[in-house]
């Protein structure tokens, strides 16, 4: 099993997750609900990372893979006017990842996370590891405490 970024970031959080590979499918029109799938896991606890801008600054989005972002609530949720989804170069040089890798855990450059608020309230939750066809798992609590992350409501 590869060491990415994101695991050597928990590891040295101690943080304890569960590592859970499945076939990734580059096709998927919906990595995060065919990572569900593989895994035959709630795609409502199965959580996709989105990096945005916000008023033309980073930040990092983690919500429900069955769900889609509210930009008028990503942009509330980090005191700014505008938001957009950022561009994929964007994201795979800022992140240090590849879109359909990307994991908020590790990233090359630190911004600010918010995840959505519905998904912190389950026992756990299940997020990119760093690579495509990785995911592990992890406690609500546990990821917005290293990620130093708002548990907010970011869905449409």
């Amino acid at each position: 099993m590869a060491s990415t970024q994101g695991l050597k970031f928990l590891t040295s959080n101690a943080v304890t997750v569960t590592l859970h590979p499945y076939d990734y499918d580059p096709n998927a029109e919906a990595v995060g609900l065919a990572a569900a799938e593989a895994l035959g896991l709630d795609p409502a606890l199965t959580l996709k990372t989105l990096m945005v801008d916000v008023d033309g600054k980073p930040a990092c989005c983690v919500i429900p893979s069955d769900r889609q972002l509210s930009m008028k609530r990503v942009a509330a949720a980090f005191g700014g006017k505008a938001a957009a989804m950022m561009t994929v170069p964007k994201a795979e040089k800022l992140t240090g990842y590849r879109v359909g890798g990307i994991s908020p855990f590790g990233q090359k450059r630190v911004v600010p996370v918010a995840i959505e608020a519905t998904a912190c309230a389950a026992e756990k939750v299940w997020i990119n590891a760093g690579q495509r066809g990785l995911l592990l798992g992890i406690a609500p609590a546990d990821a917005l405490r290293v990620l130093a992350a708002l548990p907010v409501a970011l869905i449409a």
